[in-house]
């Protein structure tokens, strides 16, 4: 069972309300997916516990029902 790009980007929203959600279907099979998530919730934060936010956005739906997702998470620029 694939999931769909605007799934991904409601999961992500729902997380981050600021956030700047932009998702790219790799290789149209649903399953592979590269998202840029833009939001002020990262200030400060290592890049690694800025995907683990995301991941924990997709409530557990990361490595199952997603595949795979090449992810990139930046802070808004002033």
């Amino acid at each position: 069972m694939a999931m769909e790009a605007n799934e991904i980007e409601r999961m992500i929203k729902a997380a981050f309300p600021d956030a700047v959600v932009e998702i790219k279907d790799l290789a149209g099979d649903g399953d592979h997916y590269a998202a840029t998530v833009t939001s002020a919730a990262f200030k400060g934060k290592s890049r690694v516990q800025q995907h683990q936010m995301v991941y924990a956005a997709l409530q557990g739906n990361m490595g199952g029902v997603l595949h795979a997702l090449a992810l990139t998470t930046t802070v808004p620029q002033d």
